[in-house]
């Protein structure tokens, strides 16, 4: 079932979207070469608590951390290591969820560790501008069909690749409701947007072609071609005056 929030839900939704969100900002400031995965992900956990929020990923469905961290190939869901460190040249893509008050943040970005490949940049670049194609169809009378059709069009005009079998989702009082926001579609179908309802818009792109597998830790996805992947994500509301991302950083 999807739910529709009242205006006190959405406020609630907005604190904890900006705390989600500026703990993947404070997190993706520290990001240097040398560093580990696992350190990262301290830095993130530290301050969703020092903020009095929830890191909600840890221990969720058996995940054994605060954030998903994925490096290069890696698309999602990505552990962090106390032996995976960063180095130059690296894209790291960062995925935070946190709770308080019974509400949900969840938002995503890929960050770039000193200075990257041309190749990495435009991905970064195409991969962004999915996620806002996508955020600007999220409006009442729409469908979600629509906001899936955007993001793959704009992909496909870079020649890459949306990743079929991972999606987006609502957000509220769970992590994970109803309805599933894939990043394709058609337009005019699907379920039809009305205003309250939030939604986390996540393009999942990769470089080469749509396959991906699951490692044998059970949680990091790669790319099967072996190719960069990147991954952006805001938790956005349906308002009568348009999308509003609920994960904006305030540092």
């Amino acid at each position: 079932m999807i739910s529709v929030k009242s205006k006190t839900e959405l406020e609630k939704m907005r604190k904890i979207g900006t705390i989600t969100a500026n703990a993947l900002h404070f997190g993706g400031q520290s990001i240097k070469a040398g560093m580990t995965t696992y350190e990262l992900d301290k830095i993130i956990h530290d301050y969703i608590v020092q903020h009095g929020a929830n890191p909600c990923l840890v221990g969720y469905m058996g995940f054994p951390a605060s954030s998903c961290i994925s490096v290069n190939e890696q698309l999602i869901h990505g552990i962090p290591s106390k032996k995976l460190r960063l180095k130059e040249g690296d894209i790291v893509s960062v995925d935070v969820s946190a709770e308080m008050d019974g509400f949900f943040g969840d938002t995503a970005y890929t960050f770039a560790v000193g200075k990257i490949s041309k190749e990495a940049e435009q991905l970064l670049k195409a991969t962004n501008e999915c996620l806002y194609k996508g955020i600007e169809q999220a409006v009442p009378g729409n469908r979600i069909g629509d906001i899936g059709y955007a993001i793959e069009n704009h992909c496909s005009g870079y020649g890459y690749s949306v990743c079929r079998k991972y999606i987006g989702h609502g957000i509220g009082r769970k992590l994970h409701e109803d309805p599933e926001v894939p990043n394709y579609g058609k337009q005019g179908h699907g379920p039809r947007l009305v205003a309250g309802m939030t939604i986390c818009i996540e393009p999942m792109i990769n470089a080469v072609g749509e396959n991906v597998r699951v490692l044998p830790d059970g949680w990091t996805v790669v790319t099967k071609s072996g190719s960069l992947a990147a991954h952006f994500e805001h938790t956005v509301a349906v308002t009568p005056d348009g999308p509003v991302i609920l994960t904006k950083p305030t540092l």
